[in-house]
């Protein structure tokens, strides 16, 4: 034990030389993460639990641990064989429950049909998959055996499946014949097969999940159906023992601009880190039934619809589907039978119940429901208000977080029954983050530059095949002492956090810098908003000039609601903010997780090129926003006169 402290304390010591951090302050972070490091198994025990040479850490080195393992084995060994560990719902056929026996069955399984194609520990392996049980399958038997998973989002379009395929040199991808939104039939065989026909990849096997029975055109030497590769004939394949600093995945992040960027998680850190803050954050209990409706090809589907839970040996719920169909009440009905008691999902979503009524949710009982969460954007008050009254009854904690694809997990968030919460902000830093607000000179502010102070297990391992971009993008602002978020933010009196947006969507008008959240969340404070979204337009003269777009509830629509909206703007905030156009529309531009495309709607109104648009729900909506811009843009909007603010 002396050997293990004096070797840790030399490493510490000279890593502490090359960083301007307090040693008291990264000590206790360290021994933080150290004990709860403890709560997963390991096969080996680490004997440093960090190194840090700016902008690169290592956590617990010399350590051994397999992510399927801790999500499937122990809970098996612990008797939990029966219990529910997948509940899945989809808009055809039947649900799908999958308990932790019948899970790691199947991994074991597909784990060695990967095994005899010829997947190899260290390779990565693309997954374009829905939300469906056998995704998730396909994560932990991807783990199990040690080869980094590489998860495409369902809605990218085939020339995004394609780059990622090329840089990664992924020889293997899993897909599904196809899935359906709103009773459309989605094919993603079809997407793959366009994508693979450019050429110039190193795909050599398709693995295809049979959801549908479609009829496809298989090519016999690639396409192999995915039921035809379990092993069965066996129920066990031994976990991998992987270093802690073994990639566990890469995940695509597109930032605000450029090209897309591959962050890299390693296995030991980015599991601590996962199942700390799930359970700290949203104070599980054995029995919880957990809802998070992000899809697995972002961050949030990753560490909370899959890893936390089963990390932790709950049941989660997948919903392969629209939240609309068949009917606007299907997400309520799903909690009502299944008896859900967390559910966590995005603002987006939020405002679009608000806009279809309370009635939907009404109909079902949703009282088992003990905690809310939200996560993917700043949350307005008026929002978390709602959520906290209709969906929450007053009786639930509501968990808005903060983190990114970058951080892995949980960063900033309220501990239940701990954090005094409130309206809109995520509160403060959790256990084991020195969370900064800085100016551009590293000093510390109540409103500036959202950074964290060192190293953290979970962080990014780098940018796959682009050093240099990693260490420019996030730790070069402040010489390596702080990891550069991209977010602005404010604390105010008590300590508490309130995130303004991306600095990419912080304009500078006539002096003032006004986050667009700012003023989005002045105008959905107006009973008829739906939804709003605000961006800049160049001026000569104020640098920066406001537009809001709006999406009103149905049947709010009054002739002078713009101005209305304007006067708002100008006295929740200041006449210099006060918007130069407010536009009508009925909705916005959109992922395929709900998420508003903000770059799309600066970039149309700028006459910029739209760029990738494969991510896009609804593309038709561009031509007719535009249409509205147009026609507002040349004719003007008579305004009411305020003096007072004029």
């Amino acid at each position: 034990m002396l050997k293990k402290m004096y070797f840790f304390l030399l490493v510490f010591g000279v890593v502490y030389a090359h960083d301007d951090v307090c040693q008291n302050d990264f000590q206790e972070h360290i021994v933080y993460w150290d004990k709860q490091a403890h709560n997963l198994e390991w096969f080996v025990p680490w004997h440093t639990t960090v190194t840090w040479q700016a902008p690169d850490a290592q956590w617990f080195l010399g350590g051994k641990i397999n992510a399927s393992y801790n999500c499937l084995d122990r809970h098996i060994k612990e008797g939990l064989s029966e219990k529910p560990a997948l509940i899945c719902r989809s808009e055809y056929g039947k649900d799908e429950i999958y308990t932790y026996g019948k899970l790691y069955e199947e991994v074991c399984k597909f784990a060695l049909g990967l095994k005899k194609i010829g997947v190899k520990k260290g390779e990565f392996v693309a997954l374009y998959m829905p939300m469906v049980a056998e995704a998730v399958v396909a994560l932990l038997a991807c783990a199990r055996i040690g080869a980094p998973h590489m998860v495409i989002f369902g809605g990218i379009g085939s020339d995004g499946i394609y780059d990622r395929l090329k840089e990664s040199k992924a020889r293997y991808i899993i897909t599904v014949d196809g899935t359906k939104r709103r009773g459309r039939v989605l094919t993603h065989k079809a997407t793959i097969d366009k994508a693979l026909s450019v050429g110039n990849n190193c795909v050599e096997k398709v693995i295809i999940v049979n959801k549908l029975g479609l009829s496809l055109s298989l090519n016999e030497s690639r396409d192999i159906w995915y039921r035809d590769l379990l092993i069965h004939d066996a129920y066990a394949c031994d976990p991998e023992w992987m270093d802690a600093e073994d990639l566990l995945f890469m995940l695509y992040t597109s930032g605000s601009t450029g090209k897309p960027k591959g962050i890299l998680h390693s296995t030991g850190g980015y599991l601590v880190g996962v199942y700390t803050t799930f359970a700290m954050a949203f104070d599980i209990k054995s029995d919880d039934i957990f809802w998070s409706t992000s899809d697995i090809g972002w961050i949030t589907g990753h560490s909370y619809a899959v890893y936390a839970p089963l990390l932790y040996g709950i049941t989660t719920v997948l919903y392969d589907g629209a939240p609309d169909y068949p009917d606007k009440d299907c997400f309520w009905k799903l909690i009502e039978d299944y008896k859900i008691t967390l559910f966590y999902t995005a603002p987006t979503a939020i405002r679009m119940f608000i806009k279809w009524g309370n009635e939907h949710i009404e109909k079902h009982d949703i009282s088992s429901l003990r905690l809310l969460g939200s996560v993917g954007e700043t949350i307005n008050p008026e929002v978390w208000k709602w959520y906290d009254t209709v969906i929450g009854g007053g009786r639930c904690p509501i968990i808005d977080t903060w983190f990114q694809t970058e951080t892995g997990c949980f960063v900033i968030a309220p501990i239940p029954g701990v954090t005094t919460l409130k309206p809109g902000s995520a509160t403060r830093p959790l256990p084991g983050y020195d969370v900064a607000i800085l100016d551009e000179q590293g000093n510390e502010v109540d409103k500036g530059f959202l950074a964290i102070k060192g190293p953290f297990p979970s962080m990014l391992r780098g940018i796959f095949g682009d050093y240099d971009r990693y260490k420019k993008t996030y730790w070069s602002k402040w010489d390596g002492r702080y990891y550069y978020t991209g977010d602005e933010a404010i604390r105010d009196a008590n300590g508490y956090i309130w995130i303004n947006g991306r600095l990419d969507d912080v304009l500078k008008i006539s002096g003032h810098r006004i986050g667009c959240a700012e003023v989005e969340n002045v105008v959905v404070e107006h009973p008829a908003v739906a939804e709003a979204v605000a961006v800049g337009i160049d001026d000569a003269i104020k640098g920066t000039e406001l537009v809001v777009f709006v999406v009103l509830k149905e049947h709010t629509y009054t002739k002078d609601i713009e101005n209305i909206i304007k006067y708002k703007v100008s006295s929740g905030i200041g006449v210099y903010a006060r918007p130069l156009h407010v536009i009508v529309v009925d909705q916005f531009p959109k992922n395929h997780s709900g998420k508003i495309m903000r770059r799309l709607l600066r970039d149309l109104i700028a006459g910029k090129p739209l760029g990738d648009l494969t991510t896009l729900e609804n593309p038709y909506v561009l031509d007719i926003i535009k249409e509205c811009y147009d026609r507002v843009n040349v004719r003007g909007i008579e305004t009411i006169d305020f003096p007072l603010f004029i």
